[in-house]
């Protein structure tokens, strides 16, 4: 124990030597690459933070950008629904007025056919009555009447009812 207490000068004199060469040692070997391991993953940190700021900023940029081109694409959605549904309320026009002038033609037109066959067939009736009439007035007169004779008369009578037609 007393050595302890009277330490050798030799002894401490070799240990700084062999501490300061070990330190010498562990700095060209272990701490100068250490240290620059740490400053290159420092730069290294320092530049994929700028990195990572300007594709924020770009990022950014580029939403601001859309954004102001989805405000013009939704005006310009909206003008052309707006335009369509003046075009297709003035197509829905044109189509009605359209329908009422062919359904007015229509309904003329069978007006007319209407009248027509109206006329035909009160020729044709009149015939009828025309024949009937000879036919009774035969049966009454109980002779018959040739040809030549049905025909005048027949078209007397239709005169006359052609005449009554007129004036009426």
């Amino acid at each position: 124990m007393d050595k302890l207490l009277n330490p050798d000068t030799g002894l401490i004199v070799w240990t700084i030597i062999t501490f300061l060469c070990l330190v010498f040692i562990m700095k060209k070997l272990a701490w100068g690459p250490l240290l620059h391991a740490i400053d290159e993953r420092e730069a290294r940190l320092k530049a994929e933070r700028e990195s990572a700021e300007s594709a924020r900023k770009e990022a950014e940029r580029i939403k601001n950008e859309l954004d102001a081109q989805m405000g013009t694409l939704n005006a310009k959605t909206r003008d052309l629904l707006a335009q369509a549904q003046k075009d297709a309320d003035a197509l829905r026009a044109q189509l009605k007025a359209a329908a009422e002038s062919d359904s007015a033609k229509i309904r003329e037109k069978t007006m007319q056919e209407l009248s027509d066959e109206k006329e035909r067939l009160v020729r044709d009736l009149r015939k009828e009555v025309a024949g009937l009439s000879i036919i009774a007035a035969e049966r009454l007169m109980r002779k018959s009447v040739d040809e030549d004779v049905q025909k005048t008369v027949l078209e007397g009578f239709y005169k006359d009812l052609e005449s009554k037609k007129v004036g009426a």
